[in-house]
């Protein structure tokens, strides 16, 4: 749906009301009253049925119509107050006047009654059929304070600022406005969401991100829908832009009737958390701690770094500070000697020489001042946690004056905590109108803080480059899709144990020689070959937990001991599961004294399709639920974060004396069950547990499988957009012979920054319109970890010696309408002339058109006769001239159509 609309509604320049009323406590009064109120400069026309009566043909002075399609002209925006069985009409004008959206406010549908049912839908066909946005219905409304819009149901404008606040829920956006007030918030934005037939909180995160009066988003967040589209636009808006959202309903068991570990371990707000996470967004959990990072978002705060210096007037708040620092794992900063010999020129002798900075119970407004400025210069310290409890002699108004004043002479963040109760009010309000995020204790003050820093933190892992060790997995899809397929075919959709190991080791999964057996004499034969001690295993697709009915048993050391083993397993399990078809047993050799249990898995969630989980394994795995949670797919980077999200991984990498495991080889295993989850939507929960760790090396010794039947074709079923292996392709040129078309790979940046230093200073500044010397980290990863969603980029590698070099690089990026886009093509300087850069343009330009991109444009430099020449051969449209040293290039794919390269063929 197009994003552009969104800006006419939030920036609308005519307004209509529907159910406007004068005189009457009703919806349509109060929306009336708010924009007239709220001083908006457009155009407002009142709509009611009886405005064609003369009692009603004038609503608060202006002109009543007694429909929309009676206006006589276009309006942007419809806030729809009226009886909500009059709503689907109602749409149906603002389609017929062409109305770029409609909020509605309107109430009264009996949740999942026929008539609700219909309404819904007709609404959203409208929507769908005529681009018409629809916020709601049960809105509160929006506000936008820039154009000084309240279409909404609260009765204030808050002050401007560069928070926008989006909320599911009514009550929750009006008691944030009623607190921000108070607190002197600031907002751009305030959306309630409602029912979001149409609008969601993705369209929301991509219109708020490209809109420059946004600093920050804080979201209340019920449910998702469309999560594919919301996870594209969080992860394209959290780089740049905080992302803060509270999730409600934490508590909900989303696994109650999971079969498996997996399943139960990964329940619906786990499932949340690794989306959020992967998304850059920061959650919190309390309605508390929402207000707070409100509260400091509005205040132009970054936090950068964790070097917190705690000021106080008295020993028991900075120990508190301390405290709250720590159960985030963090200290306050260090101070070095030249900070502590610098505190020593403004402090009394006896104060602590530390962090927190005890400035006694004495402490003057100078004092205050003295130690600021000095921490304000120290190195180590990136923001400052002031704090002030009540003592006799200290004016604490006197003091918020002073930091008042001076708190905005440097660059540093700083956050405040006055303690007290109504003694303190006047001090907080001092701070309040200063700009600066106030909290009554500490506690609250550090989890504001630590909530941005670990928004900073977040981007810094999203960041992060992965090594070029992370080669290109091999695996056998056919294999796996036959078992799969075998498995889809049984009443219960569940492997065997032997069918779950032959599925996994057709991705390069290691499992444990698995043999087996339908009779105690083949029991017997087999243990014989395998080598005693050995283990048994009940085999039946009917159970899946076979501890549960004695089903597995350990240390079998002589073949008295296997045939016994085998009778005696067959009857627990037939007296235990008497429905259950026992196909026989599994016999594996015995792992002795293994260094460690694992649990791998991966569960279907309805949502956001699938997860990986990893953590402690063996029969306490639900026990101890030392696990963590991602979404797929995964990188070596990514599955190293995972792993590092649990406690048993600083086992793994050696503890007190044990030799580290091989994390680099369970590491692969996790990425092989990404491409495995990814590649068949069918599976619906996977579970490894254990997977052994032994002398350091993994194997998988136990494996439950369920498939589903599914009408999702992968990569569809994703939440994350996977590598797009169908675009790579092989290109022959008569210079170099052949080269590999693919699209870029996070483990490429290495290969960016070479290419880049094959660059002349005249190719640099012809890419990047600026002299530059080196590429930085967060550049690298900008240009190499990929939405493959929302930008095509592509690479021509050149492979001598089995060594891989990028020779060029083309990218198409959509742009903030959804829409339109725009092209790059970076070749490096020993490969010009050769036609690298037209064919991997041309092949962007085929893939854009295919996926209903509208047009890409691009500028090119006037004395850039290379990419102007191209620019013609590929029939862009060139505006501009000489004289004012760019050219605009535009192709529009709705219209033109290039032929494809002959060039290329398929890899």
């Amino acid at each position: 749906m197009p994003i552009e609309r969104l800006e006419k509604l939030f920036n609308p320049r005519r307004i209509a009301v529907v159910g406007a009323s004068e005189g009457t406590a009703t919806m349509g009064e109060a929306v009336m009253r708010h924009l007239v109120q709220g001083g908006f400069a457009g155009e407002i026309y009142p709509v009611n049925e009886d405005g064609a009566n003369k009692n009603a043909a004038r609503i608060m002075g202006l002109p009543a119509f007694p429909a929309l399609t009676a206006i006589g002209t276009t309006v942007d925006l419809v806030a729809i107050a009226a009886p909500m069985a009059a709503v689907p009409a109602i749409v149906s004008q603002c389609s017929e006047i062409q109305a770029a959206g409609a909020v509605i406010l309107s109430t009264g549908w009996t949740k999942g009654s026929k008539a609700h049912r219909q309404a819904e839908r007709r609404v959203q066909a409208i929507s769908r059929e005529t681009g018409l946005r629809i916020i709601g219905p049960c809105a509160l409304g929006m506000i936008c304070t820039a154009a000084r819009l309240n279409a909404s149901l609260t009765p204030h404008l808050p002050a401007a600022g560069r928070l926008a606040f989006v909320s599911q829920s009514g009550a929750i956006g009006a008691a944030i406005l009623d607190f921000a007030l108070r607190e002197r918030i600031g907002f751009s934005h305030f959306v309630s969401l409602g029912a979001m037939l149409d609008v969601d909180f993705g369209d929301m995160i991509d219109y708020l991100g490209s809109d420059p009066h946004v600093g920050s988003i804080v979201m209340y967040v019920e449910n998702l829908v469309r999560h594919h589209n919301f996870m594209s636009a969080a992860r394209s808006v959290s780089r740049i832009k905080p992302i803060i959202a509270l999730k409600a309903g934490r508590s909900r068991a989303g696994a109650i009737a999971a079969a498996s570990h997996t399943g139960s371990l990964a329940g619906e707000d786990a499932v949340y958390e690794a989306a959020f996470q992967r998304a850059g967004i920061v959650r919190v959990k309390t309605f508390e701690e929402l207000f707070d990072t409100a509260e400091i978002l509005s205040r132009k705060c970054r936090f950068r770094g964790s070097g917190l210096a705690v000021v106080t007037n008295a020993g028991g708040p900075g120990v508190m500070a301390a405290d709250a620092l720590s159960d985030y794992g963090l200290e306050p900063v260090l101070l070095s000697p030249d900070t502590i010999r610098a505190l020593d020129e403004v402090l009394p002798d006896d104060w602590n020489r530390g962090n927190p900075i005890d400035m006694l119970g004495d402490a003057t407004p100078e004092r205050y001042r003295c130690v600021i400025t000095t921490l304000s210069q120290a190195r180590e310290v990136q923001a400052l946690l002031i704090m002030l409890a009540p003592q006799t002699l200290v004016d604490g108004e006197a003091v918020a004056r002073t930091i008042a004043d001076q708190c905005h002479e440097h660059g540093k963040p700083v956050i405040a905590s006055w303690l007290g109760g109504r003694d303190a009010d006047q001090g907080r309000e001092i701070l309040n109108q200063a700009g600066i995020a106030t909290f009554d204790t500490p506690e609250r003050a550090v989890r504001a803080f630590m909530n941005l820093y670990r928004h900073s933190r977040g981007i810094e892992m999203l960041q992060q480059l992965p090594s070029r060790s992370s080669a290109r997995i091999q695996v056998d899809p056919q294999i796996a899709g036959h078992w799969i397929e075998a498995a889809l075919h049984t009443p219960s959709g569940r492997m065997t144990l032997d069918e779950a190991n032959a599925l996994l080791a057709a991705y390069g999964i290691p499992v444990i020689p698995t043999r087996i057996a339908r009779s105690a004499d083949a029991a017997a034969a087999l243990a014989q070959e395998i080598g005693y001690p050995v283990v048994m295993k009940i085999l039946s697709r009917d159970i899946l937990h076979k501890s549960d009915v004695g089903g597995v048993q350990r240390d079998l050391g002589s073949e008295a001991a296997v045939r016994d083993g085998f009778t005696s397993m067959l009857d627990r399990a037939a007296m235990a599961a008497p429905h259950a078809r026992i196909d026989g047993v599994a016999l594996q050799p015995m792992i002795t004294a293994p260094e460690c249990e694992l649990i791998m898995g991966a569960k279907m969630d309805p949502d956001f399709g699938p997860v990986i989980l990893f953590g402690m394994g063996g029969i306490l795995a639900e026990l101890l639920n030392d696990r963590a949670i991602a979404l797929p797919p995964l990188n070596r980077l990514l599955a190293g974060q995972l792993m590092e999200g649990t406690r048993v991984d600083r086992f793994l990498k050696g503890y007190r004396g044990q030799l580290p495991a091989d994390r680099d080889q369970i590491a692969e295993i996790l990425i092989r069950i990404s491409q495995l989850v990814t590649d068949f939507p069918q599976i619906a929960e996977l579970d490894i547990n254990p997977l052994m760790v032994k002398n350091g090396r993994p194997l998988a010794v136990d494996a439950r499988i369920i498939v589903k039947p599914t009408s999702q074709k992968a990569p569809l079923h994703l939440s994350v957009s996977p590598y797009p292996a169908q675009y790579e392709s092989r290109l022959e040129l008569p210079e170099l012979g052949e080269l590999r078309i693919r699209p870029i790979r996070p483990e490429d940046a290495e290969l960016l920054l070479e290419l880049f230093k094959t660059l002349s200073p005249r190719s640099v500044y012809y890419r990047f319109f600026s002299p530059m010397k080196e590429m930085s980290t967060a550049m690298l990863a900008r240009f190499t970890q990929i939405d493959y969603d929302r930008e095509i980029a592509l690479a021509a590698i050149h492979e001598v010696e089995s060594h891989e070099k990028i020779v060029g690089v083309a990218r198409v990026i959509l742009q903030h309408n959804l829409r339109d886009s725009e092209f790059s093509v970076l070749i490096g300087d020993p490969w010009h002339g050769m036609g690298i850069g037209a064919h991997l343009l041309a092949t962007c330009i085929d893939i854009a058109r295919d996926r209903g991109f509208g047009s890409i444009w691009g500028m090119v430099l006037a004395e850039n006769r290379g990419m102007l020449a191209m620019g013609r051969k590929l029939n862009f449209k060139i505006k501009g001239s000489a004289h004012s040293g760019e050219f605009e290039l535009r192709l529009d794919l709705t219209t033109s159509r290039q032929p494809r390269s002959q060039l290329a063929t398929p890899a």
